[in-house]
């Protein structure tokens, strides 16, 4: 078994143990490995340890590796960085989700570049939770503006929220945010019953996450070791 088989079995109890703890069925949480700076041969020693979601930061970069990959037919790639606008048709054609979104203009672009004929695109709106601005992220206030918008895109599936807490060793910080994150994302699920995504929880603070109700964990240094 590879070192990062490894890390992946040890992750998936730690989901489990946590679901467990939260009173939660360990199948309502995803696992999305975070593979931004790691080569296509690591990202394909997780692909044979079973993993089949992957999240990216750097479109360039990601869109090699989706290509030097794509034989393994039945992965699903997600996209969680900060979206330039002259980025996103890379986006728009080669993912699947997008986790990052956070105006207007970057989901117009989205939708229209999106080919008609595949799935319309999956789209998580990030929120700036811990009101830092050196965050991207839409404003709480502003979230259902952004999510109406969304919802007359064709192309495009609103499928819920996304977050990254400011970083901190106070647990209760970290889990008052995730707590305001999950109160956001039950108010949009009234509004669209469809949205089913909480994307909310690192390698650091996944546990507070899962207890906090995060329907999918974005993990990177667990799995892959520190990022090059």
């Amino acid at each position: 078994m590879t070192e990062i088989a490894t890390r992946l079995t040890q992750v998936r109890q730690q989901i489990i143990q946590a679901c467990q703890q939260a009173k939660r069925a360990p199948q309502s949480v995803t696992l999305l490995a975070v593979s931004k700076t790691k080569s296509a041969s690591l990202i394909q020693q997780a692909i044979d340890a079973g993993q089949r979601d992957f999240g990216e930061n750097y479109v360039q970069e990601a869109v090699e590796k989706i290509q030097l990959l794509a034989h393994n037919t039945d992965l699903t790639w997600h996209f969680i960085g900060p979206i330039q606008t002259n980025k996103t048709r890379l986006i728009a054609e080669n993912f699947s989700w997008v986790h990052s979104v956070d105006r207007e203009k970057v989901a117009k672009r989205l939708n229209e570049q999106r080919d008609p004929n595949i799935t319309p695109l999956n789209v998580c709106l990030q929120v700036n939770i811990s009101d830092e601005t050196s965050k991207s992220g839409v404003n709480p206030d502003e979230l259902l503006a952004l999510a109406d918008f969304i919802s007359n895109c064709n192309q495009l599936r609103l499928r819920g929220v996304m977050a990254i807490p400011e970083k901190t060793d106070n647990i209760e910080t970290c889990l008052q945010q995730f707590n305001a994150l999950q109160n956001l994302f039950k108010t949009l699920q009234q509004h669209y019953p469809d949205v089913d995504t909480l994307s909310m929880g690192m390698s650091g603070d996944m546990k507070q996450a899962i207890t906090c109700g995060s329907t999918m964990v974005r993990i990177g240094t667990a799995i892959f070791g520190q990022r090059n």
